[in-house]
């Protein structure tokens, strides 16, 4: 049995010692979204050098024509795209791309961000006094260019994850109103922001708390590897 690990002189802000992290070191990592959520999630477990590149991409699927699944995974995977497209021939090309694409399902309707004061109001009434959570999806893709001139040059994988959400019935709505004027959720899909003041409107939750904030950070970390290690982790999953 091998000697347990002996601490360093003070919690570092390095990231782990695994080789997903190690071979990522002094490479190109691109994070294909404008969220500072986003960001400060992968700052979070040690990612700290990363270049900002909000994809360009229009996000006007028709919601009509897919399955929840199916919209969030193929924005997620277009923003992705989209990025790699334009800086694939850049001075320094990017060992990896990562893009996210998050959304709210309540009452089996997709629930956006809010338009108006009005409108974010009554998206939280309606997540208060729903009986049953409502759901956050995010869909996460990363991008890691081939070695081998194999079509089409590029290796994709996403995920899906899924957290449920349950808000406090005692939520008032002098509440509501105070947090609706407090502009935090106005720019969230379902009208908050759960590591913020909007923590205070939620009762429980039911999966990653991370996912809630933007990006799961266990499965974001498990497709990394999956990426740009995908013979190993083939080997793993059979």
């Amino acid at each position: 049995m091998s000697e347990p690990p002996s601490y360093t002189d003070a919690v570092s802000t390095q990231p782990l010692n695994l080789p997903v992290f190690q071979f990522l070191r002094d490479k190109r990592i691109i994070l294909a979204s404008g969220s500072p959520r986003r960001r400060q999630l992968l700052n979070q477990i040690g990612i700290a050098k990363l270049d900002v590149i909000k994809s360009g991409f229009a996000e006007d699927l028709d919601k009509s024509q897919m399955s929840v699944y199916e919209y969030v995974q193929e924005t997620a995977s277009r923003k992705a795209l989209a990025v790699y497209k334009q800086e694939i021939e850049s001075e320094v090309e990017p060992a990896l791309i990562i893009a996210a694409d998050t959304i709210v399902l309540s009452k089996n309707q997709i629930v956006e961000k809010p338009k108006s004061p009005i409108e974010h109001f009554r998206m939280l009434q309606s997540l208060r006094d729903d009986d049953f959570p409502h759901r956050v999806f995010t869909a996460v893709a990363c991008i890691a260019p081939l070695e081998e001139p194999v079509y089409p040059g590029y290796t994709l994988q996403t995920h899906i994850e899924e957290t449920q959400v349950f808000f406090a019935k005692d939520v008032s709505d002098e509440f509501l109103s105070a947090y609706v004027a407090s502009a935090e959720g106005k720019d969230a899909a379902g009208g908050y922001q759960i590591q913020g003041k909007g923590a205070l409107l939620v009762d429980k939750i039911v999966g990653d708390y991370s996912n809630v904030v933007g990006l799961p950070l266990k499965a974001t970390l498990q497709l990394m590897e999956k990426t740009l290690f995908p013979e190993e982790t083939e080997f793993e999953d059979a």
